[in-house]
């Protein structure tokens, strides 16, 4: 059972509207960001059920709030660094070889000048990646530019009580469970971010082959993500300005 003092992110049952329990440190609208690296994320928390039984979205980490279904403005490129839960429909199948649903430790950063390179021949790239082995042959090139880095975690793990770290350096990120490393990225975002903390009821496909598409998840039990620690320091300096 959750410890009375943490904090519980809860959707109720109810699956007619768009629900989502977050806490950020970004204004909302989201505005000026203040996050950048190098700095240590530590959340020790729990979700109510395993990966099989929750729905929708959930997670901890930094991002730049490229877009959200209750927000009107034009999405943002994504740039992300966190531990990230989607539970099927969800389908962003962004790394080669994972899958595009699950509980993953993950890097994202489409706003870099490499990635920026893409924009011109973004709708024949994509084209091009319908055929399986373009795609094959394509992708791992425009992951790297788009400094993708995903690994595949337990979604049993979500249940239970554990204490995640993520370190987000310049040159790359390093993820834990309970002190023990469970990915190393190359890659990092370099713009600033917002922290987040959330568990909502959506879901978003997105992949190389231009297929991109979201909407809900009705809610049919009562859910929840409990913290019961969140620290952010520096690593080696400070990651706040």
């Amino acid at each position: 059972m959750p410890r009375a003092d943490a904090l519980a992110l809860t959707l109720r049952a109810d699956g007619s509207v768009y629900s989502n329990a977050q806490i950020a440190d970004y204004p909302y609208p989201p505005g000026q960001f203040t996050w950048q690296p190098p700095l240590r994320l530590t959340v020790t928390a729990r979700a109510s059920a395993p990966g099989s039984r929750l729905v929708g979205t959930a997670g901890f980490g930094f991002w730049n709030h490229p877009f959200s279904p209750d927000i009107k403005r034009l999405p943002r490129l994504p740039r992300a660094i966190w531990f990230f839960f989607g539970s099927p429909p969800n389908n962003m199948a962004l790394a080669k070889g994972v899958p595009g649903f699950g509980w993953k430790a993950a890097t994202i950063d489409a706003g870099g000048r490499s990635a920026l390179a893409l924009i011109p021949v973004a709708l024949p790239l994509m084209l091009a990646m319908r055929l399986p082995t373009a795609c094959d042959a394509l992708w791992g090139g425009v992951q790297r530019r788009l400094r993708i880095s995903e690994r595949l975690l337990d979604g049993d793990l979500l249940s239970e009580r554990h204490t995640y770290t993520l370190e987000w350096r310049g040159d790359g990120a390093v993820f834990r469970v309970d002190d023990q490393i469970v990915h190393e990225s190359p890659y990092a975002p370099r713009g600033r971010c917002g922290f987040v903390a959330w568990i909502d009821n959506q879901y978003a496909i997105a992949t190389p082959q231009g297929r991109l598409r979201f909407g809900m998840i009705p809610v049919e039990r009562e859910q929840s993500l409990s913290l019961e620690r969140v620290s952010i320091e520096p690593l080696n300096g400070s990651g706040r300005r």
